[in-house]
């Protein structure tokens, strides 16, 4: 599969033409374009950080790029491996999170966030040899029948499907999850891991993705459910920071 990650929006234009073109579908060139210009991320929302010497502090963040963000497809619980530009990204969370006090390591158990947390803790002499715990509730949000699909096609196709889909709080898509429910899991974890970590008094990092970011988001800032499906999260790059206290 061609590197879309090293194209201009014009090789990418071309790039999908041809791609939709072999599985005769016949959408023009303008029209990728305006799906590719409304999908790309334009802004990212600022990452709180609270942290303290005295009390543990949780780290969050979101995996690197993926094979499936770079191509504009639902990954949910996909197997997608990182992009050479995913791993530099998190190579650059790696400098920020070098000389912080981490304990305890945990990451949903999908492949691009355990690549993410490895390379994130590769310059902590403290914690990059700690196991990596991974957990299933903080998994991506699993997108049922439209895991695998385009969101490009679907934007050409039925935007307000589109939208409906990605930031919709309480509905799922056919025999997926809402937003809604990826929170709900997330404040389980959350309910179990907080307790352990002010009765042994550890940091913890924990690698994860863009949805159960959303929930632990909500969680801790007690936002809206409209500001929570709005959210948007940097792939990589950086981080979160809450004070259990």
């Amino acid at each position: 599969m061609p590197d879309v990650t090293q194209m201009t929006l014009d090789q990418k234009i071309d790039h999908f033409y041809n791609l939709f073109k072999k599985e005769g579908k016949n959408y023009t060139k303008e029209r990728i374009k305006e799906a590719i210009e409304l999908l790309s991320y334009k802004h990212v929302d600022p990452m709180p950080k609270e942290e303290s010497d005295t009390q543990p502090t949780l780290y969050i963040f979101r995996h690197g790029q993926s094979v499936d963000n770079a191509n504009f497809i639902f990954s949910g619980w996909r197997v997608a491996p990182l992009t050479e530009g995913g791993e530099k990204g998190a190579l650059i969370l790696a400098e920020k999170l070098k000389d912080k006090k981490i304990q305890m390591l945990i990451s949903s158990p999908q492949q691009r966030a355990l690549k993410t947390i490895k390379l994130a803790m590769s310059k902590n002499e403290q914690a990059k040899n700690l196991e990596i715990l991974p957990d299933e509730r903080i998994k991506e949000r699993f997108y049922g029948d439209y895991q695998g699909q385009s969101k490009l096609e679907m934007q050409m196709e039925n935007p307000d499907k589109l939208l409906e889909v990605r930031r919709s709080f309480d509905i799922a898509p056919p025999n997926g999850e809402s937003i809604k429910m990826v929170c709900e899991r997330v404040a389980d974890f959350c309910d179990e891991i907080l307790p352990l970590m002010k009765k042994n008094k550890v940091n913890v990092a924990v690698s994860c993705h863009g949805n159960s970011i959303r929930g632990f988001r909500k969680y801790f800032e007690n936002i809206s459910d409209y500001e929570t499906a709005h959210l948007e999260t940097p792939l990589g790059k950086d981080y979160l920071a809450y004070v259990i206290k």
